[in-house]
């Protein structure tokens, strides 16, 4: 029996989370329909534009996607720190960009700040409850997922003139226990057109984050002499280099190594090389302790082999206890390819 979202999410344990929407039936969200040769594929930008405008929402970052023709991959960062630091205006300003709110919260921040005094205390009070509820949504990866599939289903049934379910139930989620499941599954993501057969490179991969960063990072490096310090697409989560002491908010890898890295597996899924990897291959798999064969395996396989959280084994072990499973998901997958 599926388990709840919000038993599937600890942020105790990890804010890293890999989210899966799927179309019902034979809806399609993107590509070519063989039988009736319609094309959908505007419908990625749909999908792309509203997975990168959401950030600005809510406390929830966007670490890697990928749109395909029946389904979504996204993986995300609940940002928990920066919700906590809005105040009620900040709150209120962001719920009021995807929800039109309550009557009590128009009228509050139509109001300049020195009359937000002619307001009663009740109503303040109501306002400050309002808005610690709107806070609590808006770092929920449910709510995300939600204001993103309800607006692309509406979009859909509006163009195909029909009505009922476009997506086939709730998305699923997996919870990335560490950091050798938030490597591999970004990679796993940022491959699904390759493996796929969309594309043949990770730079022409549309709709997909490894695009983003890559064509950012090279319009930043052709626009400035210096390039050591490029900047990153504002619409996606930095990478901010190796783990240490006083890590910034960010990926705990290198953005470089992480683009050779991805560019490398892709070449072997392309050709079909399995267990074998290029001699150039960046260290963050020897940092990881994850061999070259089980690497493949899992950034070829990710959501066959994993089906509920996902990483080394004493972080499994803690997870489970804090959701109180009798169980711990993927223990036998894990320990076998993270190692």
């Amino acid at each position: 029996m599926p388990r709840p979202r919000k038993s599937q999410i600890s942020l105790t344990d990890t804010p890293y989370y890999h989210c899966i929407s799927r179309c019902v039936r034979r809806a399609f969200l993107c590509g070519e329909d063989k039988q009736t040769h319609q094309s959908y594929e505007h419908r990625r930008k749909w999908v792309e534009d509203k997975l990168l405008f959401l950030p600005q929402v809510f406390a929830i970052e966007v670490c890697a996607y990928s749109v395909m023709s029946n389904h979504t991959h996204v993986v995300l960062h609940i940002n928990e720190q920066q919700a906590l630091n809005w105040d009620t205006t900040e709150v209120l300003i962001r719920w009021h960009k995807v929800f039109k709110g309550t009557l009590l919260t128009q009228k509050y921040l139509s109001l300049p700040e020195n009359e937000l005094d002619t307001l009663s205390q009740s109503e303040l009070l109501t306002i400050e409850q309002t808005a610690q509820v709107y806070k609590q949504r808006l770092m929920n990866i449910s709510w995300f997922m939600r204001v993103l599939n309800e607006s692309i289903a509406r979009e859909a049934n509006k163009e195909d003139n029909c009505t009922g379910r476009f997506w086939e139930g709730r998305f699923k989620c997996q919870a990335l226990l560490d950091e050798a499941a938030l490597i591999s599954c970004m990679a796993y993501v940022d491959l699904n057109p390759v493996r796929a057969k969309m594309a043949s490179t990770p730079e022409t991969s549309d709709y997909t984050s490894i695009k983003q960063r890559i064509h950012h990072t090279l319009s930043q490096t052709q626009s400035t002499q210096n390039n050591t310090q490029t900047q990153q697409p504002s619409t996606l989560q930095s990478f901010v280099g190796n783990p240490r002491k006083d890590m910034p908010n960010g990926i705990p890898f290198d953005l470089k190594e992480y683009i050779e890295l991805v560019d490398i597996t892709g070449k072997c899924i392309r050709e079909d090389k399995a267990g074998h990897i290029s001699e150039n291959l960046p260290n963050i798999l020897t940092r990881l302790n994850i061999s070259e064969d089980n690497w493949l395996t899992i950034t070829k396989q990710f959501s066959k082999v994993f089906h509920g959280a996902v990483g080394h084994e004493h972080v499994l072990q803690n997870f489970s206890n804090n959701q109180q499973l009798k169980r711990r998901p993927n223990l036998s997958s894990c320990k076998r390819l993270f190692a």
